[in-house]
């Protein structure tokens, strides 16, 4: 089914997400969204993210400034361009650009922005329902910087009481992080008991927000943290 059937508004955007339902359009011309509801859903479980010693090295060395919600219209527009490595055009179009851009001025769209000095060279955004964040997309323009934001969401997750991260899909890229595929009913079930539960996603003030050792502690856990 396609939003040419009804208007789609945030409102309705919000109660498609509740009921495990996203959009999506075939590119960045179609002039359509598309709802879908795969039959195995992703989710990275936030009790068994991995990072690897490398990327936790990278964490604590804070060489990039990472910030939260500060240029929605950057990121998105970054995660829209054309990429050579999946074949070209992505399927984040005007509609969805205009939907998530009312979410986000709504307090429901948050991102995750990857500075290096004043280039944004990685982030993410997604939607935050009760305690589920839905992860929508995520780019980098210089290496591991699209890694380095998903682990900070991670620890602002954790930090806010979330209990659930979905990523939709499961791809080669997420398994690494611990991603898995979890049938329809039993996604529909987490879900059910994520939205009945309150969590912050500015769990920290921005202006002090944890160092690098802090972050991998609250995404790993003392005694793995300590090991990386």
């Amino acid at each position: 089914m396609s939003d040419a059937d009804f208007p789609v508004t945030p409102e309705i955007l919000l109660r498609a997400y509740a009921a495990g339902i996203f959009p999506m359009a075939e590119s960045a011309d179609d002039p359509t969204l598309h709802w879908i509801e795969p039959k195995l859903r992703g989710i990275i479980p936030l009790d068994g993210f991995h990072v690897s010693g490398k990327l936790a090295r990278l964490v604590k060395l804070e060489r990039y400034r990472v910030v939260a919600d500060h240029d929605f219209p950057a990121v998105i527009a970054a995660c829209a361009a054309p990429r050579k490595s999946e074949g070209g055009d992505t399927w984040i179009n005007a509609h969805i650009r205009r939907l998530y851009g009312a979410l986000f001025d709504q307090g429901f769209c948050h991102t995750i922005e990857v500075y290096d000095g004043d280039a944004l060279v990685g982030g993410l955004y997604g939607i935050a329902l009760g305690s589920a964040f839905f992860g929508e997309s995520m780019f980098h323009r210089e290496r591991d910087c699209s890694k380095l934001a998903l682990v900070h969401l991670v620890a602002r997750l954790k930090a806010g009481g979330f209990t659930l991260l979905d990523t939709q899909f499961v791809t080669d890229h997420l398994k690494q992080f611990g991603a898995i595929e979890v049938p329809r009913r039993l996604y529909r079930k987490q879900l059910e008991l994520a939205l009945e539960r309150e969590a912050e996603f500015h769990s920290w003030p921005e202006d002090a927000p944890p160092d690098g050792a802090a972050i991998i502690t609250l995404v790993e856990g003392p005694m793995r943290s300590e090991e990386a």
